[in-house]
């Protein structure tokens, strides 16, 4: 029998989704991945998001709109307890469902899955920013109707969301029921007694926990003159919430109307006879507001003036509004792949998901699944800081530093997590919304503080690129300086013919290894936070003593602990075995069995989810990048062959179980000369959701993989590397690829990257000469000066796969022999 196996560089089915460059379209409808197409063609703006449910309300997967930051939070009861266990679980909250507008011509209902029709499609627009779908229904009694609907969450009005429908009887006339709904399905139920899918029973981590009892407590209700409001105050964490909805039917033909609401159920419907050819426009503005505090009385004073305002500006110029703000987004933001339509459709639909996790998200973080899904509960990772921020800086620096001042709001809560932790400075909650730890299993979660360098270094990062000092004077030195200081006091000294620190019982990246000693990644970002903030109070001081003395007396800062956190970060230890030539992931990895990943079989994968963590910690192998995310974002502390040789051991045990690795992977493949594996692991980030790689989609965008495949782009194929803030390109360019454009903003300057096989390019767009490294050529691009620099022959690919590991024979230290293996149980 013949397999036809799915082109790598284009897995879409193009016979129902077909290739557009700027849209991804559907053109048949299939319950079948109905959890998927509402991931994939859901709307947000960073504060609203929706999900690409049906206007009609069913069938749904997951129905889903989200709130930054509305969430509830609940008690962690842990089976055995234990002092600084986190105490406060939290979850986002699915806030009343303000999409459904139902339908009915002769009284019947219009429902895709039962629905007879002569045309559909369905579409996400990436330049206008709004989802339209198209139908043409032939209904039981033979009449033709035309029903077209947008969705649209607006990135210039941050509180508003705009639906509208079109409704035309080609043939024939008939009366129609247009019911315009707001529903409470987080509690209650709509008509047909649907609610969303929850997570009970569930040991997927990935997944939201579930809360048994009622969130939203209704507060009021009013519904006139097309308007409806409600208002919730949540149960425990006593966050509130309105939300409105204004309505306006334009129309030749009869209709009357009628409201009502009540506490988790609002309607306005319209009752039209509607004759054959005569148009019917409805148009939905609605509007979110919510609260830590405010009264529920005031956030029903600001829906309305949300709504207010937004009806005077006019649907028609809020949508032109839209596509001039996503104008400009890809003016900034667009990576172009000239020859490559499926990639380049792929590439902005990844890109169009970050600006629609971080666009508004003002005050708020930057969820692992944005406001497209429950997944992860809504909680803020450190993906933000590794695999967000570094697209934001670039290309959206405000959006970027909102992210980061974000992250300095929580800073009292972190200096109290610490405290709890028994240790100096603060410490970053692993996962949460609120600032404080909800983690419950510390092992892979409290016990991450390499969180606190990812902070430091992303904000670094930003600082240099925007050359933001006002940021740095006020907010994160203060980060910097607290951060520093618990290295330095989570870390102790150890004399063994001089000086060591080291750092002990923490979890990397790899969450299939917990609490060890030394990690690698761990060691040297640390080493890193430390040294930044040791280097950035002494300039502080020396250019800046207004600043540096309001920071000295805010934080109780003295230069004896600058002093120590320098010598904490020259004498960090960092492990590296001589016999092997590598460095180990962690100062006992090495002495591990290895994890037989080519006979582990596809039904046991990932590996979490059918493996006890106790079997699994027991094996060298990683769920995702650990020592090789270490070469990315620290590469100038490892030579061109320590690179390599890490490279090739730990690539044959990562396991991908992790969405953040083939990224990161694709990146160090492209440096170290795997260049087609490099465009392999890319081709498996591109598609993560697209492709439901790990069979999650539906609980949202992988919004963590979307910047990374920028970064594997830009940083990967583009050979960008920014150590320090000084800028150098070794471009790396995949063989099929004629050639990768993209655009950087660095202070205040604008710069257009062209890259091929044989060159670079590089122009400014606007702003002031900046100078960058090109293939060990240091080069300055001036106003109306494009440079273009020749580039010297690209080594021969390494191989198909990276080599070097053995699996079996290989020998530990002390001479015993390694051997590979699939643990096994009873059952299989």
């Amino acid at each position: 029998m013949n397999h036809t196996l799915p082109d790598p560089t284009d897995p879409l089915d193009r016979t129902r989704f077909p290739l557009e460059e700027w849209r991804l379209l559907e053109t048949d409808w299939d319950d079948a991945d109905i959890g998927t197409t509402e991931t994939l063609f859901a709307v947000g703006n960073g504060y609203i998001g929706m999900r690409g449910n049906p206007e009609e309300g069913r069938p749904a997967h997951t129905h889903g709109t989200y709130v930054n930051g509305f969430h509830e939070t609940w008690p962690i009861r842990h089976a055995e307890d234990a002092h600084g266990f986190a105490r406060i679980g939290q979850t986002i909250v699915n806030v009343p469902d303000a999409k459904v507008l139902k339908i009915y011509v002769d009284d019947e209902p219009f429902l895709l899955p039962m629905a007879d029709l002569d045309a559909y499609e369905r579409f996400l627009d990436f330049r206008q920013g709004v989802l339209r779908r198209k139908v043409i229904w032939r209904t039981s009694a033979g009449k033709r109707v035309q029903i077209n609907t947008t969705r649209m969450v607006s990135f210039t009005h941050r509180h508003l969301a705009i639906m509208t429908i079109d409704i035309t009887m080609l043939s024939g006339e008939a009366p129609i029921v247009i019911s315009s709904q707001v529903v409470n399905r987080q509690d209650g139920r709509d008509d047909y007694s649907v609610m969303t899918k929850t997570a009970a029973g569930s040991s997927d981590p990935r997944k939201a926990e579930s809360v048994d009892r009622r969130i939203l407590e209704p507060q009021s209700q009013w519904c006139g003159d097309g308007r409806l409001l409600l208002t919730y105050r949540c149960a425990d964490s006593k966050m509130t919430l309105a939300v409105g909805a204004d309505h306006t039917m334009i129309t030749e033909n009869t209709y009357s109307e009628i409201s009502s609401a009540e506490g988790d159920h609002a309607k306005h419907v319209y009752r039209i006879n509607a004759e054959q050819g005569v148009p019917i426009h409805l148009e939905k503005l609605v509007a979110y507001h919510t609260s830590r505090g405010a009264p529920v009385r005031e956030l029903a004073d600001r829906c309305q003036r949300t709504l207010e305002r937004a009806r005077e500006v006019g649907v028609e110029a809020i949508h032109d509004d839209q596509i001039t703000w996503l104008e400009r987004f890809w003016e900034e933001c667009d990576v172009e792949l000239p020859e490559q339509p499926a990639i380049q459709q792929a590439v902005r639909w990844n890109l169009f998901q970050l600006a629609q996790a971080a666009a508004r998200a003002e005050g708020q973080g930057i969820a692992a699944k944005g406001v497209t899904g429950s997944g992860y509960s809504g909680h803020y990772f450190w993906d933000t800081e590794i695999y967000v921020m570094p697209f934001l800086t670039y290309t959206m620096p405000q959006a970027a530093r909102c992210a980061l001042r974000f992250r300095y709001t929580m800073l009292d809560a972190a200096r109290k997590r610490a405290s709890e932790m028994a240790a100096l400075g603060a410490l970053f909650p692993w996962r949460t919304i609120n600032g404080e730890e909800a983690s419950a299993y510390y092992a892979a979660g409290t016990a991450q503080y390499h969180i606190d360098a990812d902070v430091a270094y992303a904000l670094m990062k930003y600082v240099r690129a925007a050359d933001d000092q006002d940021f740095l004077h006020h907010e994160g030195a203060d980060i910097l300086v607290e951060t520093a200081r618990f290295w330095a006091d989570l870390g102790f000294w150890r004399s063994n013919g001089g000086d060591e620190f080291h750092i002990h019982s923490v979890t990397g990246p790899d969450e299939y290894t917990t609490v060890v000693n030394d990690n690698l990644f761990t060691n040297i970002m640390a080493r890193d936070n430390l040294a930044t903030a040791a280097r950035t109070v002494r300039e502080l001081k020396e250019t800046q003593p207004e600043v540096y003395a309001r920071l000295q007396a805010r934080l109780d800062l003295d230069c004896e602990e600058v002093d120590e956190w320098e010598r904490c970060a020259e004498a960090m230890f960092i492990p590296y075995d001589e016999r092997i030539g590598v460095h180990p992931q962690d100062m006992h990895f090495l002495e591990r069995e290895l994890w037989d990943l080519a006979n582990t079989p596809a039904s046991k994968r990932p590996l979490m989810l059918h493996y006890h963590p106790l079997v699994i910690y027991r094996f060298q192998v990683l769920k995702q990048a650990d020592v090789v995310m270490a070469l990315f974002l620290q590469g100038d502390d490892f030579t061109p062959e320590e690179k390599r040789a890490n490279f090739e051991y730990y690539d044959p045990i990562t396991t991908g179980d992790s969405t953040l690795s083939a990224v990161v992977q694709a990146i160090i493949a492209a440096e170290v000369g795997y260049y087609d594996l490099a465009l392999r692991y890319f081709h498996s980030g591109l598609f993560v959701d697209l492709d439901d790689r790990h069979r999650n989609t539906s609980d949202g965008v992988h919004v963590a993989s979307t910047g990374g495949v920028w970064s594997a782009l830009v940083y990967g194929f583009g050979g960008l590397r920014d150590h320090n803030g000084q800028l150098a390109f070794n471009p790396r360019l995949p063989e099929p690829w004629p050639e990768m454009r993209f655009r950087l903003r660095l202070k205040d300057s604008r710069l257009r990257v062209r890259v091929t096989h044989d060159s670079a390019r590089f122009e400014l767009a606007s702003g002031d000469e900046v100078t960058l490294t090109v293939a060990d050529e240091e080069i300055t691009v001036r106003p109306g000066e494009p440079v273009e620099v020749a580039l010297p022959p690209r080594p021969a690919d390494l191989g198909e796969t990276a080599g070097g590991l053995a699996l079996v024979g290989g020998h530990r230290k002390d001479g015993s022999i390694m051997t590979a293996s699939v643990p096994r149980s009873r059952q299989g």
